[in-house]
């Protein structure tokens, strides 16, 4: 069974910068698209960014350009790197991996922007 843990969240002030994680452990197979999704109070959880296992990266329109996905297959884990963080941005934070046949997802991680 995989597991997925979140980390990175937290609170920061409007402008400024986090960096969140999340690890794969278990019995994994081969991940091949690993994405950050995000749920603000009151709104459906939407996609943020995405990275295939070759590198290929996609992201949200309202996070392109402040955002960074990254992963580190040896490692099984994928990061993202939050910069100019509004508190538009204040959601639950959570990661997803999918191989060829199941998709797992974290237990989420806060954050919160102050203005």
């Amino acid at each position: 069974q995989v597991q997925l843990v979140e980390s990175g969240g937290g609170l920061v002030q409007s402008g400024g910068s986090l960096r969140l994680s999340c690890a794969a452990s278990g019995s994994i197979g081969r991940i091949i698209v690993m994405a950050w999704y995000r749920q603000a109070p009151g709104k459906e959880r939407e996609s943020v960014a995405s990275i295939t296992r070759s590198g290929f990266t996609n992201y949200a329109p309202s996070v392109k350009g402040r955002c960074t996905i990254s992963r580190d297959n040896a490692k099984n884990t994928v990061y993202l790197r939050m910069n100019s963080l509004k508190p538009e941005d204040t959601a639950v934070y959570y990661c997803k991996f999918n191989d060829a046949t199941s998709e797992t997802w974290g237990q989420g991680t806060q954050v919160t922007v102050s203005s």
